[in-house]
Order: structure tokens, then sequence, then C-alpha cells
């Protein structure tokens, strides 16, 4: 019994048990490294300690914990080191973050100070105020138009001595005013008559008069429609001018009850770079990109472009049938949107520029990232794109992070199938492990306080030669306000 009850003894503890409990402690080992990442992936959790405080955390095992085993998730250095491939070839619906590829095509196509026009023209003589003819209004692809643009136009008619005209306005070839299609121009002639919005009206007079100008102080400007004259006489034509439209401009002189004769003039609108569109279109996900686009031939134009900027092998995995990311069709794997982001950087450094230039920068920008990633120790070190259409069961967050170790990390995150709430929940608490697991420093970034009609240009010149219309009709999206783009879904 003894020596039975000793061999029974000894053989709890040898070879076979020696192995179950060193599997046992790699195993609380492993758990213990993932339970530090998870800690640190907390809103709130600090991200000042070194690899070294909590291990080196398996990424691949915080994807398939946090993310979900199946969701797409891809992460790279910028060596191009594969840090996590988690369902990465998949093409899902990838939502707005097709506007990246879209970004990316407008970028090579126009570049980034290339300014979208829009052209008033008229003809007859000018009496006692009154235009004798029609506005006309015709845009080359400005999707970006609204009420603070068309007070600045109707301020430049007024000081041509145009304050009522007897005619129409007419709209030659497609327009989009306020974030929707206008075909007959209903919309900017109500604005060029003055019925705008107050907060139009204000950051329309900061423009012209200062920070701090008092709107009430001065007149609004205002042109009226299907006037006639009331008499006759004749002043030689207005000067003509060039200038942006931030400079103080002197008043023209006038003279009540004469006419001018004014067939030869036109005022051009000429809209912010377009580098500071993209990233007010981006900030707020505004699915007006996919009339913007129709300046480059289209949503075609935009897929055959970003797979001409990916390796063969990653082509058949992009489709984009249009460039918001409403279309049901619309594809990406985590791996092609990776490798778009960086496709758009390489474009973007060529012009001394980077991704915060034209994505939004967490807890920085306002938008779709500014409740996001925003604790302050994380804010204004993520760059990136959402991706929400609930309907279709797609939820997407891609960016990068600056990373003293690995350089830039840039991250795909691709769910399907989850509810909209929880995605971007996984979303973020992974971003937080990888916040977590590499030093990382903010983004060299200052935002533009500067509003979009502070960075316009409008011109008054000699007519120039007519602008071809486009061949696609543009616009339909929905608006938030006159100033605000529209929020993806």
């Amino acid at each position: 019994m003894g020596g039975g009850g000793a061999g029974s003894a000894r053989s709890r503890t040898g070879p076979d048990t020696v192995t179950r409990s060193i599997r046992l402690i790699v195993a609380l080992g492993a758990l213990g490294a993932l339970g530090a990442l998870a800690l640190l992936a907390a809103p709130g959790a600090s991200f000042a300690a070194p690899d070294s405080a909590f291990g080196a955390p398996d990424l691949a095992r915080a994807a398939r914990m946090i993310v979900g085993d199946g969701q797409g998730v891809y992460v790279e250095a910028s060596d191009g080191t594969v840090l996590v491939a988690q369902a990465a070839t998949r093409p899902v619906h990838p939502a707005s973050v097709s506007k990246v590829a879209s970004t990316l095509a407008l970028l090579a196509k126009l570049g980034p100070d290339y300014r979208f026009e829009t052209r008033f023209t008229w003809s007859g003589s000018i009496v006692d105020g009154v235009l004798q003819g029609d506005l006309a209004v015709r845009s080359d692809g400005d999707v970006s138009l609204v009420d603070e643009d068309a007070l600045l136009v109707a301020a430049h008619l007024n000081e041509l001595g145009i304050r009522d005209i007897a005619g129409a306005l007419r709209s030659r070839g497609p327009l989009i005013f306020d974030w929707q299609s206008d075909p007959g121009g209903l919309r900017l002639r109500d604005a060029l008559a003055g019925h705008t919005s107050n907060a139009a009206w204000r950051a329309m007079s900061e423009i012209e008069r200062g920070a701090g100008a008092n709107a009430a102080a001065f007149d609004r400007p205002t042109v009226s429609f299907g006037r006639g004259p009331r008499r006759e006489a004749h002043i030689a034509p207005a000067t003509l001018e060039a200038r942006p439209a931030t400079a103080s401009r002197p008043a023209l002189e006038s003279a009540v009850g004469t006419v001018s004769a004014a067939g030869g003039q036109e005022i051009v609108y000429r809209s912010q770079p377009l580098i500071f569109l993209l990233k007010s279109l981006n900030d707020y996900s505004n699915n007006i990109f996919d009339s913007l686009v129709d300046a480059i031939g289209g949503a075609a134009v935009v897929e055959a472009f970003a797979r001409s900027r990916v390796r063969a092998d990653l082509r058949d995995e992009i489709t984009l049938s249009d460039a918001a990311g409403e279309d049901p069709r619309n594809r990406l794997s985590p791996r092609a949107a990776v490798q778009l982001l960086r496709a758009l950087e390489r474009e973007l450094a060529a012009t001394g520029h980077s991704l915060s230039d034209v994505l939004p920068v967490a807890g920085v920008d306002s938008g779709t990232l500014e409740a996001r990633l925003d604790d302050p120790q994380e804010a204004g070190r993520v760059v990136g794109k959402t991706g929400t259409y609930g309907s279709y069961g797609a939820s997407a967050l891609i960016g990068a992070i600056r990373t003293r170790d690995r350089g830039t990390v840039y991250f795909a995150i691709l769910d399907h199938g989850v509810p909209v709430p929880e995605a971007r929940r996984r979303q973020d608490r992974f971003v937080r492990a990888l916040l977590a697991r590499y030093r990382t420093t903010p983004w060299p970034y200052h935002p533009d306080g500067r509003s979009a009609v502070a960075r316009a240009e409008i011109l008054v010149r000699e007519r120039g030669p007519e602008l071809p219309i486009p061949s696609q009709a543009v616009g339909h999206s929905q608006p938030v306000g006159h100033s605000q783009p529209v929020l993806n879904r």
C-alpha cells in the first residue's frame, strides 16, 4: 500500500503532469498579455508605457478577440511588414471608405490646387439698376456652391450696378446648390435674392467687413428677378477687376437713372482649392462625392484608376460602382483598402501634403471622427476614414498611426453583419490596442479655421469662351443645412 501510494504520488508529478503544467503557464502568460492589451485598449488608458510594461501582445489574437473571428482586419507597417491579416483578401461592402479611392483619383487627375468655376454671364443694357435680359449660370462641376457664395456673387452684381434683373436666371447644364441638384437654378435664384440663413449672411459679412462684423449693420446684397426698367441714360461700362473673394472691394461709381452696356462681362466664382474641398467632404463623409467625380469621368474612372495603383493580385478585390459608397455592388478587401490608403499618401507626398490634409484626424476635426478616439492621450494620433451603411451590414474604419518603432502603421477594419454601434465599439477598441502596442506620436496637423468662402476667389472679367456642358447629370445628396455637408449613413 505504501509503495502503491508512493507510486501514485510520483505519477501525479511525472512527465505528463509537468508538460501539462508548462502548457498551462504558457496559456496563462498569453492570456495575461492579451489581458494587458485589453486593459490598455479601454478608453482612458495610458499609452505612455513601453512594450516591456505589458509584454508583446499578439495583435492577431487581439483582432479575433476584439473585432471578431472572420471579420476583416489588416495591419501593415511602413516597410510592408504584415502585422495582422484576418479575412484580409475577402472583399466586403466598404461603405464610405470608397471615398478614399475617389479622393486619390481626383487629386491625381486635377491636382490639389484645382479650383472649380461657376460663371455668371448676361447680355443687354443695365437701365437704372435693372438688367434688361437674363442672368445665365454655368458650372464646370463645383458641388460646393452654397448660400454664402451666392451672397458674394450678389454683392458683386450690385457693385456692377445690377440690383434687379428683368429676365430670369437660366442654368446652362447641370448645377448643384446647397448640396442638392438645382437644375432650374431655383434655389440659387432665391439665395441671390437674399433669401438665405442669417448664419450665411453673418459669415459673408465677416469676410467682407472683417471678423466680428455686425451683419445687422450692413444691407444684405440682393438681386431681384422679373423687374422692368424705370428710365434710361448712359454711362460707360463698369471697370473690370479680378480679385480674391476676401479682398476689400472699392465701390464702383453709379448714377441713379443711368444705363450701361454690359454684354461683355462675367463674374467667375472659383471654389476653394480641391485639397480643402476634399478635406471638408471627407471630414463629414459627404455623399456628394458621387457627383464630384463626374468632373473626371465618373465612378468607372475612379475604379480603373484605383486598380491601376495597386498590385495586380489586388485588383479583383476592388469594385467601385459609385464614388461615395452607396451602391450595393461596391466591394473592397481590407488589404486593398490599406494599399489604396498608402497610394493616396504617396500622391499627397508628391505635392508636399499628408493624409491629415484630406482625411479627418480623430478627436480633432469636426465630423465623423470628432467623438471617436478622442481621449486626451488619443486625440490627434489617428487619421482615418469611416464607412457606415447599416442596411448593407457595412461598418468600416481605415487609417494610419505614426509610430517611433514601426514608422507609419496602416490599418483597415471592415466589419460586415455587425450592428453599427457594436462594430464601431470594436473598431475603436482595436485601434486602441494598436496605440497601446506601439510608441505613437500625434500627426503634425493644425486645422485651417477659415471658411470655404474665405478660401474662394471671385473675379469680374471679360467674358471667356463657353464651358463644355458635363455629359452626366449631377447631384443627389440630401442636405443637412446650407453650409454643412451630408454625413454618410
